[in-house]
């Protein structure tokens, strides 16, 4: 089954359509490369999907093992190399809403940051950087 169309629209500027729920995501060459920087650029939503599936699969963790991690948000920050030029770091900073968390439950959070599909797709040369603060 097919996930997602693409249209190119010129300009270094692309439509992505998720067929499934029709949600449309646009994106731009970042400035650094012949682009505009107005919208993601695929390695912004290559970074950025890591911070998301990380926090996803502590969501579900969280469900199962009957806690809340409601609120909690995340800094992303994607830092390019060169030489080939691609994303060589990611730093994700994920900011959980109150303290009082378990070790237990710290510990499934962590694990969850440790072995999401996303951080198990990327190439081993490419450094995550992620903290957890409570």
């Amino acid at each position: 089954m097919i996930t997602s169309t693409l249209k190119y629209l010129g300009d270094l500027r692309m439509e992505a359509i998720h067929l499934q729920s029709g949600t449309v995501i646009n994106t731009d060459a970042p400035v650094d490369n012949q682009g505009k920087g107005e919208a993601f650029s695929p390695t912004d939503l290559m970074a950025t999907s890591l911070g998301l599936c990380m926090i996803t699969i502590m969501g579900i963790a969280a469900r199962t093992h009957g806690f809340s991690i409601d609120g909690t948000n995340a800094e992303v920050t994607k830092i390019m190399g060169s030489d080939p030029r691609r994303v060589a770091e990611i730093v994700v900073n994920i900011y959980f809403p109150k303290n009082d968390y378990s070790d237990k439950q710290k510990h499934i959070l962590q694990v969850c940051a440790d072995t999401c599909p996303v951080s198990h797709s990327l190439s081993k040369d490419l450094k995550q950087n992620v903290k957890l603060i409570f």
